[in-house]
C-alpha cells in the first residue's frame, strides 16, 4: 500500500500543514491549519500532483484557538475529484497493543517534495481530557514531530491504516512527543467519518443510514430536555448499561456514534434509533428509525423483578402502556399527553404533545392502539392511565375504543389509573415498592371498607391506619363529595396499591353507620367475595375479565361491576417515572 498517494500537503495563506484524502473530493486536517480561511486561499496539493487544488473548509470540529480546545479538526471539500484512492482506516482499538505497535506520521518539509517520516507509538488508549491521545518517539534517534506535521495520518507501520492525526507537537526541540486526535474522536465531528472506521458489529451502509436519520431530524428536537442526547443515550442503554462518558454529548450524532464505536450492547444502538423515532414526526422518517437495524434490537422481554432485583413468584411480566396526563402549566385547560410503550425495562415514547382538554382524549386513543406495535404477540398488555388527581373518576374504561370499534376500552384490555402526583412523589414510590414486597410473601390481600357512613373519619388518623395494615382500599362512593374525596387522598397518602370504587350510584350523603338502602354498601359486599383469594398482582387481569362479564350483561339492572374503577400501582412495572419538575410553558 502506497500511502503517499493520499497523503496531502495543505496550505493556507503562510500556514503550512498536512492532510490526508479520505474520499475522492474529501481531505482531513487540523483547524488551526485553516485558521484563516475565511480571509486565505486553502490549496492542498499531493505527492504526485503537478499543480495544487483549491479547497474550501466544508466541516469544522469548533476548535476556538487554543492549544487546549477540542474540536481541532477541519474538513476539506477539494475543486474536483482525484485519482489517488483514499486512506484506510483501522479499526479504534488497533493503535494499542502489548507490545506497542509502531506508528508512522508523514509530512512535507521544505525541500522535502517526496515527505519525511516520523515514527512514534501511543503511550496508552486513555484519552487526555477525553480528546487525545499522547505519542512519544518510537526511538531517541529520528525525525520529531515538528512544524507541518499537524493533520498528518497517523498509520500502522506494518498495514498503512489510518489510526489518528497528528494534532500537536512538543515545543521544545528536546522533548519527543505529540499529541494525535484518534480516528474515533473525530468522528464525533464529522459524522460521514463514522461510516469509514470499521466498528465490528456494524457495516458501512447500516452506518450511513444511521447518520442520515440522525441528521434528518427535525425542529421538534429543539430545546426538549426529553431529546437531549444524555436522555436518549440513557433511555438506550438501560439502568444498568455503561455510564456516561466524562463530557457532554455535542449532538445527537456524538450520542450515536459513541453507542456504535464504545458500547458492546448492539441492542443499545438500535433502541437509540428507536426512541429517536418516538420524537419525530415526520412520518417516514419514524418508520425508518424503528425498523433500523432489525437484526440488532433486542426484543426479549425480561423477568418481572422485586425491590431485590429478583423475579417475583408467580407472575408474568406486564407489559404496559402508559398513559400520561398532565397539566402543562399554559392554563386549567391545557394538558401535556404522553403515550409509552414498555418493553421490558426499557420506555418507548409513542407520542407526546401538548393539547387542550377536548382533544386528549382522541389523541390518547390513537397513540395507544399505535403503542401496540411495540408489544410482543405473547405480552400481556396492561393499559394504564397516569390522571391528575381531579380527573381519578374519569371513565377511561368506558371510552369508546376506536372511531369504528364502539366497545369500551376496559373491555379490550386490562385497563387501571394512577395518581399522577403519588407516581412523581419519591417517599411514595418506596412505600409502594416495600407493600409489593411484603405482598408478594401473601397469598392473599387484606382489603379495607369505606363504607358512607365513615366518610366522617379523622383523614390523618386514616393514613397511619391504613399504612400500618391495608393491602387494599374499596369506597363504597366514588371521590366527588367533599368527605370522600378526603378520605380517597388520605388512602393514596397512605401509599395503598390497590383502591377501588363504584364511579357512580351511591354518593356518600348519609352517615351514621350503613344504610338499609345503600348501593355502596352492597358494592362492597359483592367486591369483598370477588376479590377472595385473588393475589393483588393479577387484580388487572381479573378486574378486566369482571368488566367484560359486566358490559356483556343484558339484565334490567346495570351489572354490579359496570361502573368499577380500578386504581393499582406497582412502580417495579414501571421503572422510570418521568416528572416534569418545571413548567413546559416556561
Amino acid at each position: 500500500m502506497n500511502s503517499a498517494s493520499w497523503q496531502a500537503r495543505i496550505t493556507c495563506g503562510r500556514e503550512t500543514g498536512a492532510g490526508f484524502l479520505v474520499t475522492e473530493r474529501h481531505v482531513l486536517t487540523c483547524a488551526h491549519v485553516v485558521a484563516r480561511s475565511g480571509t486565505a486561499q486553502v490549496s492542498v496539493s499531493f505527492a504526485r500532483e503537478e499543480e495544487p487544488l483549491p479547497a474550501k473548509v466544508v466541516a469544522h470540529g469548533g476548535w476556538d484557538g487554543h492549544d487546549t480546545d477540542p474540536g481541532d479538526v477541519a474538513v476539506l471539500e477539494l475543486d474536483r475529484a482525484v485519482p489517488q484512492e483514499p486512506a484506510e482506516f483501522a479499526a479504534p482499538s488497533d493503535a494499542y497493543g502489548d507490545p506497542p505497535r509502531r506508528l508512522v506520521a508523514y509530512r512535507f518539509p521544505k525541500r522535502y517534495e517526496e515527505g519525511t517520516l516520523a515514527e512514534y507509538r501511543a503511550t496508552a488508549d486513555q484519552l487526555i481530557a477525553d480528546e487525545w491521545v499522547q505519542l512519544e518517539a518510537w526511538a531517541a534517534h529520528g525525525q520529531p514531530l515538528a512544524p507541518g506535521f499537524s493533520g498528518a495520518a497517523v498509520t500502522l507501520a506494518d498495514t498503512g491504516r489510518v489510526v489518528g492525526m497528528v494534532s500537536s507537537a512538543a515545543r521544545d526541540a528536546g522533548i519527543r512527543n505529540g499529541r494525535m486526535l484518534p480516528a474515533h474522536v473525530m468522528a464525533r465531528y464529522w459524522p460521514r467519518l463514522g461510516e469509514l472506521i470499521p466498528t465490528p458489529e456494524y457495516g458501512r451502509v447500516e452506518k450511513e443510514r444511521l447518520r442520515e436519520l440522525v441528521l434528518a431530524r427535525g425542529p421538534e428536537f429543539d430545546g426538549r430536555p426529553e431529546c437531549s442526547p444524555e436522555r436518549l443515550y440513557g433511555d438506550a442503554v438501560g439502568p444498568f448499561g455503561p455510564p456516561l462518558p466524562g463530557r457532554r454529548f455535542r449532538s445527537l450524532w456524538d450520542a450515536a456514534w459513541y453507542l456504535l464505536s464504545e458500547v458492546p450492547d448492539t441492542g443499545a444502538v438500535a433502541r437509540f434509533a428507536a426512541r429517536l423515532a418516538d420524537f419525530t414526526e415526520d412520518a417516514p422518517t419514524r418508520g425508518a428509525l424503528r425498523a433500523w437495524p432489525s437484526r440488532a434490537y433486542d426484543r426479549h422481554p425480561r423477568p418481572h423483578l422485586n425491590p431485590r432485583g429478583r423475579p417475583a413468584a408467580g407472575t408474568q411480566p406486564w407489559s404496559p402502556i402508559l398513559v400520561e396526563i398532565a397539566p402543562s402549566g399554559a392554563g386549567d385547560h391545557q394538558f401535556l399527553v404522553e403515550v409509552c410503550a414498555y418493553n421490558g425495562r426499557h420506555r418507548r415514547v409513542v407520542g407526546s404533545r401538548a393539547l387542550p382538554a377536548d382533544r386528549v382524549r382522541g389523541y390518547a386513543l390513537e397513540r395507544i392502539d399505535e403503542a401496540y406495535h411495540e408489544l410482543e404477540p405473547g405480552a400481556r398488555e396492561l393499559i394504564a392511565f397516569v390522571l391528575p388527581r381531579r380527573w381519578l373518576n374519569t371513565d377511561v374504561a368506558h371510552w369508546q375504543r376506536s372511531a369504528d370499534d364502539d366497545s369500551p376500552l376496559g373491555s379490550f384490555a386490562p385497563l387501571v389509573v394512577m395518581d399522577l402526583e403519588r407516581r412523581r412523589s419519591g417517599g411514595l414510590q418506596h412505600k409502594l415498592l416495600q407493600k409489593w414486597q411484603r405482598l408478594d410473601g401473601q397469598s392473599a390481600a387484606r382489603l379495607h371498607r369505606i363504607d358512607c357512613g365513615a366518610l366522617g373519619q379523622d383523614p390523618v388518623r386514616l393514613t397511619i391506619g391504613l399504612r400500618r395494615g391495608a393491602d387494599m382500599v374499596g369506597f363504597a362512593s366514588p371521590p366527588r363529595a367533599e368527605g370522600a374525596r378526603r378520605l380517597f387522598r388520605a388512602s393514596l397518602n397512605a401509599a395503598v396499591p390497590v383502591m377501588l370504587w363504584p364511579r357512580s350510584g351511591c354518593r356518600g350523603e348519609h352517615r351514621g353507620g350503613a344504610h338499609e338502602d345503600c348501593t355502596g354498601a352492597a358494592f362492597l359486599d359483592r367486591l369483598a367475595a370477588h376479590l377472595a383469594d385473588l393475589p393483588p398482582s393479577e387484580l388487572p387481569s381479573h378486574i378486566h375479565e369482571l368488566r367484560e362479564t359486566a358490559y356483556a350483561d343484558d339484565g334490567l339492572e346495570p351489572h354490579w361491576a359496570n361502573d368499577l374503577a380500578l386504581l393499582w400501582e406497582d412502580p417495579r412495572c414501571l421503572p422510570d417515572p418521568v416528572g416534569y419538575l418545571h413548567s413546559p410553558v416556561g
